[in-house]
């Protein structure tokens, strides 16, 4: 597949946000949360995203505190002009939340470093911080717009309240929040978005890897995967997600698709202001990954999906202490 056959569809992310391809790129797992890699190359396959047409890359300070970022910078620096990097500020090393505005300044200037930019594209906050309020991150965002240091400003796993209240001091082009055909909460979010005219950026769009139907049961992972512990796959539950990715898989094989294809078919007919950012360490993952663009599904594909899966996957999202809570 080389970048002729696979360009992609373009879609603007809000009306304030970039014009970007229709998938990006989430960079998250080729240093954190997925267990140990020997087996890839994460600059080559970063690479290979942009040679297949995706112009839209995802990476944060918390993801190896700063690894990820050399990494994303060192790929991309041949085409820098050509592709949108966001990242994202708002953790400690102790994973504590800081959205403090001098914390905000400091955690950019070492992003912009490690990545080699002179800007990112977007800047989100990573988690909603309690303890300062978004009217002061907003803010220090719309003072770094102005500085030239970013592009657009974004949120992470924020609710409605929050939402308005710094869309109301900076302009928020983007939302990013867990979406996939086995995780809807989201859903609940769409109007006020769509209201606002901010766009939506679904993280985890294959469940984790689970709608990939390569999932194993949870003792079969490396203890530093969070599938290891995530409730998904655990005994009871596991199997009754796999029965469900069985169902879409048979689905999927009579469109002449993967599943892993099909879930992002769907995403992406959610609405055109949707950009799923699915992240694999495989080449072969993600030049099927981009195939997904292809495959438009009626409205009677989506009836059938609804079947199988009509309110998400099976067990919770986190484990109760780590869920997010949206305001």
């Amino acid at each position: 597949m080389d970048r002729q056959q696979a360009i992609l569809p373009r879609r603007k992310l809000g009306r304030e946000g970039p014009e970007v391809s229709a998938l990006g790129y989430g960079a998250m797992g080729i240093t954190e949360f997925y267990g140990p890699d020997s087996t890839n190359d994460a600059i080559r396959t970063i690479r290979r995203a942009h040679e297949i047409g995706v112009t839209f890359f995802d990476t944060a300070e918390m993801y190896g505190w700063g690894q990820n970022e050399r990494v994303v910078g060192k790929a991309l620096a041949p085409v820098r002009d050509d592709v949108v990097i966001a990242t994202k500020f708002g953790w400690t090393r102790d994973y504590a939340y800081d959205s403090r505005p001098e914390h905000i300044r400091e955690v950019l200037d070492n992003s912009l470093l490690r990545l080699g930019v002179d800007h990112v594209d977007v800047l989100y906050q990573h988690r909603v911080d309690p303890e300062v309020p978004i009217e002061d991150v907003a803010g220090t965002v719309r003072d770094l717009i102005a500085e030239g240091k970013v592009g657009h400003f974004g949120l992470s796993e924020a609710g409605p309240e929050t939402i308005r209240r710094a869309h109301a001091v900076q302009p928020v082009a983007m939302l990013q929040t867990e979406y996939s055909l086995f995780e809807r909460d989201v859903e609940r979010l769409f109007p006020v978005l769509r209201e606002l005219g901010i766009g939506f950026v679904p993280y985890a769009p294959l469940g984790r890897g689970f709608l990939t139907g390569t999932a194993k049961p949870a003792d079969q992972y490396d203890k530093s995967d969070m599938r290891s512990f995530d409730p998904r796959w655990q005994p009871g539950v596991f199997e009754k997600n796999v029965e469900a990715v069985r169902q879409l898989e048979d689905f999927a094989k009579e469109r002449g698709a993967k599943v892993s294809q099909l879930a992002l078919a769907w995403l992406l007919a959610q609405g055109d202001d949707i950009v799923p950012i699915p992240g694999t360490r495989s080449i072969a993952r993600l030049e099927e990954n981009v195939g997904a663009v292809r495959l438009e599904l009626t409205a009677h594909d989506l009836e059938r999906i609804g079947e199988i899966l009509p309110a998400g996957g099976f067990g919770a999202r986190y484990p109760d202490a780590v869920m997010p809570e949206w305001t």
